[in-house]
């Protein structure tokens, strides 16, 4: 029986590679994106991730559908007016890029989630996998950045906290420096200080996170986040060249993720 994901923000970037990766394992793959775009043999809807109409929809579409949801990635973002690389500092902003890393980049996630664990708790299975970074750990391109990508790792702990016992699983996924076509169209070597040839591939974060759904003891890493590199490695798995990425945890000051490293957090799995 095909298993069925869905993918936020899924027409191109991280988004594209990892819905293109799980219509490889055989996935029934929807993904959503602002022009009902996405890559080939996916399913694509049009959805404005702060319309909360929009979004219900989109997940009454895949109840019609099909018997269930299986998976849900965790990716929309949207820039903010006048992105120019977050090269200014959070005083030279405009306030209103809340309005996209915020509200997109953290709100989007929750609600989404809300839907997705509505429909898995009733069948008692589940994954729901949001798309986190080191901008969590360390400065990483602006201040309200690290305020979402904090928030995502929180909101799978506690998500997880309050899932356990139902069959469904939460977590967020830290990933490295990522060779995007736009990225690789710049002609550079490194990123920030990362060699791109040790960066991941979009598909080999799809492949992860498939490789994930599908582990025996998924249940373990119940409110944890994780690292996509460290991972793959884990499950033998490799970018599109045959490389292995790079694990950035020891750059941003290695220890562990979440859960807090505490008794009342072993009790998660």
């Amino acid at each position: 029986m095909s298993r069925t994901a869905l993918v936020t923000g899924g027409s191109r970037g991280v988004g594209q590679g990892v819905a293109t990766a799980l219509v490889a394992a055989g996935w029934t793959v929807y993904v959503t994106s602002r022009h009902g775009t996405g890559p080939d043999g996916t399913i694509a809807l049009a959805c404005d991730h702060t319309d909360d109409d929009a979004v219900a929809e989109v997940f009454a579409r895949i109840e019609r559908d099909t018997d269930g949801l299986d998976l849900l990635v965790n990716n929309a973002w949207a820039a903010p007016r006048g992105f120019g690389g977050f090269s200014d500092r959070f005083w030279e902003r405009p306030v209103d890029d809340w309005d996209t890393l915020i509200d997109v980049g953290l709100r989007a996630h929750y609600v989404a989630s809300v839907h997705a664990a509505r429909m898995m708790v009733a069948r008692g299975s589940g994954l729901i996998v949001s798309i986190s970074s080191f901008g969590s750990r360390g400065h990483l391109h602006s201040v309200l950045y690290g305020m979402s990508k904090s928030g995502l790792d929180k909101m799978a702990f506690d998500m997880g906290h309050e899932l356990s016992g139902t069959g469904v699983t939460a977590v967020s996924l830290w990933l490295g420096l990522i060779r995007t076509e736009l990225l690789l169209s710049l002609g550079i070597d490194e990123f920030a200080g990362f060699s791109l040839q040790r960066a991941e591939d979009p598909e080999f974060v799809g492949r992860v996170i498939d490789a994930l759904a599908g582990d025996p003891d998924l249940g373990d890493h119940n409110g944890h986040t994780l690292v996509t590199a460290e991972l793959g490695i884990g499950y033998g798995l490799a970018n599109n060249d045959g490389t292995a990425p790079d694990s950035h945890r020891e750059a941003f000051g290695g220890g562990p993720l979440f859960p807090p490293a505490t008794a009342a957090a072993e009790s998660l799995g």
